[in-house]
């Protein structure tokens, strides 16, 4: 067994705490099917999020809506590069899988503009 990450992203509407709930679930939703993830394959997880985004922790919602109590998850905000995507979370979720396992990324909404 060794260790992959899956990157993700997804530009939030605003910067509200149901903003950051409706487009934490739905980026993670997305990235536990397109790669079929079994949470106790996880190791861990790297929420980021730009300087306009702080009304609330990512890993809040992957705790309750997922049921990821037991992955070490870390919030951070993203480098602060002039002209880069605004309002973007971005998450890594590193897993413990097989060698073969081809990790599927999950850009949505603005954030697809990251990876064309």
């Amino acid at each position: 067994m060794i260790t992959k990450g899956i990157r993700g992203a997804i530009t939030v509407e605003e910067n509200t705490k149901e903003a950051v709930k409706t487009a934490t679930i739905e980026l993670l939703e997305e990235m536990v099917k397109e790669n079929n993830i079994d949470k106790n394959f996880i190791s861990h997880v790297i929420f980021t999020l730009t300087s306009d985004l702080n009304a609330e922790f990512p890993a809040k919602f992957a705790r309750l809506n997922f049921g990821w109590d037991k992955v070490a998850m870390m919030c951070y905000h993203e480098l602060d590069v002039p002209n880069s995507l605004k309002k973007c979370l971005r998450v890594l979720i590193v897993l413990n899988c097989e060698d073969n396992f081809k990790p599927k990324f999950v850009y949505l909404k603005g954030a697809e503009k990251l990876r064309k």
